[in-house]
């Protein structure tokens, strides 16, 4: 009786702040819809392969979701990394950004973070799990990429797929058998997150001599379908999405690890026009609402939610997540990369 006595006495404290918090929580969201509401616009950058469609499905779900009527105008990424810049630079001449939330990709987003042009939110408060909140509260993980070399099914036989990423040094893929895209802070990754920068710069070095087929992620695709290049360093699981949807026969080298794992962070840049609807909708994209829909046109879900396709696809397996310590050597890496591979001067 006595232990029971002491249970309950430890017990209810917590059960009182936990209501407690999520009392919190429930007033907090309240405030932020009425906020909302009075702002009636979103400014909504985020990639193409959600297309118009997509990002129509998602503002619909948000209103029913939170009783509004907000009017959501979308952007799709034509190239992230001009675009982010372009931010960067309206903001060095005191003009405000073009888009309320912009979602691209952690390393992306690290440049805005860096630059100091992301509003910062309490998310924490609304109940958002604290790892998928990034940059000193400014942004919020709600989807991840995978990357792994990939290959075409139709070309190349089955026994001559690569094993591990070393494979992809061996001399018979010499002469533009390999192709490999401007996203250079794939390889970067692997430099901080697992094989160290001695390892990693030895690496791109090593598949610079391997006379690379060089293009943006997109052509790096196309030529792996036709059939023009043999194995693609680095794809995302993006692509393979698309492929599967066309039936086109784009595959990932599965079982090589670590697996390379980018996420979509949503952001509100430093002085956009409707801040209050822009925090609210990066909440939302970590709700099963949301979730459902992001997968349906891109394929992407969270890692960090159980029960999506992500959380399922990263069990058992050695995935390297990208946090905010390793940004800015990531990003250095990944323009002193990129100058290795080809890409710049």
């Amino acid at each position: 009786m006595k232990r029971l006595k002491f249970f309950l006495a430890c017990s209810l404290p917590l059960l009182g702040l936990l209501e407690w918090e999520l009392q919190v929580q429930a007033a907090s969201v309240e405030q932020l819809v009425a906020a909302a509401k009075k702002e009636a616009t979103i400014e909504f950058y985020a990639p193409s392969t959600l297309t118009p469609k997509g990002a129509q499905a998602l503002g619909g779900a948000f209103n029913k979701k939170y009783g509004l009527n907000i009017t959501l105008q979308y952007s799709p990424s034509g190239n992230m990394t001009r675009d982010v810049g372009k931010v960067v630079g309206q903001a060095a001449t005191g003009v405000a950004p073009e888009w309320d939330l912009m979602l691209v990709t952690d390393a992306h987003h690290a440049t805005l973070w860096l630059k100091k042009q992301l509003q910062t939110f309490d998310y924490r408060k609304l109940g958002v799990d604290p790892r998928s909140i990034h940059y000193d509260n400014g942004t919020v993980s709600f989807a991840h990429q995978f990357v792994l070399p990939a290959y075409n099914k139709k070309v190349l036989p089955a026994k001559d797929v690569p094993k591990s990423w070393e494979d992809l040094l061996d001399p018979k893929w010499k002469g533009g058998k390999l192709g490999i895209s401007t996203a250079a802070h794939h390889l970067s990754r692997l430099a901080v997150g697992a094989w160290g920068e001695e390892k990693g710069t030895k690496y791109v070095k090593g598949l610079a001599a391997q006379e690379l087929s060089l293009g943006r992620l997109g052509e790096v695709a196309t030529r792996l379908e036709l059939g023009e290049i043999l194995v693609a360093v680095s794809l995302t699981d993006s692509h393979i999405h698309t492929a599967e949807v066309k039936g086109s026969p784009i595959a990932f080298a599965e079982g090589i690890e670590p697996v390379i794992s980018p996420a979509y962070h949503a952001g509100v840049p430093k002085g956009a026009r409707h801040p209050n609807v822009a925090h609210l909708f990066a909440l939302f994209l970590i709700t099963p609402e949301a979730q459902e829909i992001f997968e349906k046109y891109t394929g992407h879900t969270s890692a960090f939610i159980p029960g999506t396709k992500a959380y399922k696809y990263a069990q058992g397996k050695k995935v390297l997540y990208m946090t905010q310590d390793q940004a800015d050597k990531i990003d250095k890496l990944a323009r002193q990369y990129g100058k290795i591979l080809g890409f710049g001067g």
